[in-house]
């Protein structure tokens, strides 16, 4: 046991630290109970399934602070940036893949290196020994969620995450729709079209907008409560928000031209976005949904250009669990009552594919090292994976502690540049300047201590 790494889920953050720690040259056993134990957003066995949107956002590594985490993730030998890379789609300045080929890539890779096994089982009870890495995403299993609010004397959070429906390209009328990146974004014509657009009149959002909002919408249990991570918002919650929400979010016309009448300004725009290689299938972006499968048929067909869609998939809800990780873990995503066990990806408390990934990089990094009689380090939290890693630690108000993405505020600040918009080009870039050089340093140091 003392030899081995065990990681329980085989997500984004359970595969990076697979991956990380095997090449550091740790033996690996990756506990995933799919297929044999299956939930109901997962479609496969595959390690690294993308069960949401198949976008890691944008890849901006100088103005954006997810595009820096991907820049991160790389100079790290990250498998997840890899395989993105090598299965990519068109997506104007962001970074999307094919989602199967994308997880078929990781699982290949994983599967092949021979340091790591895998075990096809649930872990439904918090190991008492060994070096584990618990990386069980947002869908962790009953018992294994119980054993660890029994572990820890709290109640763990949840909130209720939203899936976008994915509409076949084919049934999308393109007589209506056109193809544009928003402002035309992207070096080739193939990235400047990479997204397709669906145009609405003032009176056909406004008849939207009601239709939506008397759809008919899951449920919750007695006793439950819905809190949402306001970057997943589901699109009739913003809706209630405010009947000009949408057209200020998800469905905001600024940026695009209609092609079919580009004198006229589109009250509001609905974007869809590339979801495989053959460009057969088309998510619906932001429009993730908790109405019920018949209203979304319904709903959905009132947007111009899909009266006659077919959906390769509906919208969906599910809990998402996370730990109130500044009170729970330390500086090294060790759980405090249980130094031997490590927590990875979303059930820390940080949102989405990449950011779940970078937390699995580095736990199988941290792991490794102190497996190895090694200790890394602190990541400086001028880093994109530090300022994450910071804030889930303890950089956060536990009272209040919610899923958070990356992005600057997480950051210590820089000086000497102007606040506001007006200066942001400048004082972006120079974050990102900071964050590489600290970034290439700690690596250094890394390998340093690994010599």
């Amino acid at each position: 046991m003392t030899d081995i790494l065990h990681i329980v889920g085989g997500g984004m953050a359970g595969s990076e630290a697979a991956w990380q720690a095997a090449q550091a040259g740790i033996r690996v056993v990756i506990h995933e109970m799919r297929p044999k134990v299956e939930t109901f957003a997962h479609r496969t066995g595959d390690f690294a399934e993308m069960v949401c949107s198949n976008s890691f956002r944008s890849d901006d590594d100088e103005q954006n602070a997810v595009g820096l985490l991907h820049w991160e993730m790389r100079a790290a030998g990250g498998l997840l940036m890899e395989m993105a890379d090598r299965h990519k789609l068109p997506a104007g300045g962001a970074l999307a893949v094919d989602r199967d080929g994308f997880s078929a890539g990781v699982t290949e890779r994983l599967l092949a290196h021979p340091l790591i096994e895998t075990s096809a089982e649930e872990i439904a009870e918090l190991p008492g020994e060994g070096q584990w890495i618990i990386a069980t995403g947002p869908l962790t299993s009953g018992a294994l969620a119980e054993a660890i609010r029994a572990e820890t004397g709290e109640e763990a959070l949840a909130f209720f995450d939203a899936i976008a429906p994915i509409v076949y390209a084919d049934t999308i009328d393109m007589s209506v729709a056109w193809e544009q990146s928003r402002y035309d974004k992207g070096d080739t014509l193939e990235e400047q079209r990479a997204y397709i657009n669906c145009p609405m009149t003032r009176d056909q959002y406004e008849a939207f907008i009601d239709a939506l909002l008397a759809a008919p919408k899951t449920e919750f249990r007695e006793g439950e409560m819905a809190g949402y991570f306001d970057g997943c918002l589901p699109i009739e919650v913003m809706a209630e928000r405010g009947r000009e929400t949408l057209r200020h979010g998800p469905m905001k016309p600024r940026g695009l031209t209609n092609a079919h009448d580009p004198d006229v300004k589109p009250h509001a725009v609905v974007q869809l976005r590339r979801d495989n290689a053959l460009g057969t299938l088309y998510n619906i972006v932001g429009f993730q949904t908790k109405m019920k499968y018949g209203g979304q048929t319904e709903v959905f067909r009132m947007i111009p250009g899909l009266s006659e869609a077919s959906f390769a998939r509906l919208g969906g809800i599910h809990r998402n669990t996370f730990l109130n990780s500044p009170t729970l873990l330390d500086g090294e995503m060790r759980l405090r009552s249980r130094p031997n066990i490590r927590f990875a990806g979303q059930i820390t408390g940080v949102e989405g594919y990449v950011e779940s990934g970078a937390m699995g990089l580095l736990a199988g990094r941290l792991a490794a090292a102190e497996m190895q009689g090694r200790r890394l380090a602190p990541v400086p939290p001028t880093t994109a994976v530090g300022a994450l890693v910071t804030h889930i630690t303890g950089g956060a108000e536990a009272k209040t502690f919610q899923p958070m993405n990356v992005n600057f505020g997480l950051f210590p600040p820089v000086g000497g540049f102007k606040g506001g918009r007006k200066g942001r080009v400048e004082r972006y870039r120079a974050y990102t300047d900071r964050a590489k050089a600290d970034w290439r340093d700690w690596l250094g140091q890394s390998r340093q201590s690994a010599a």
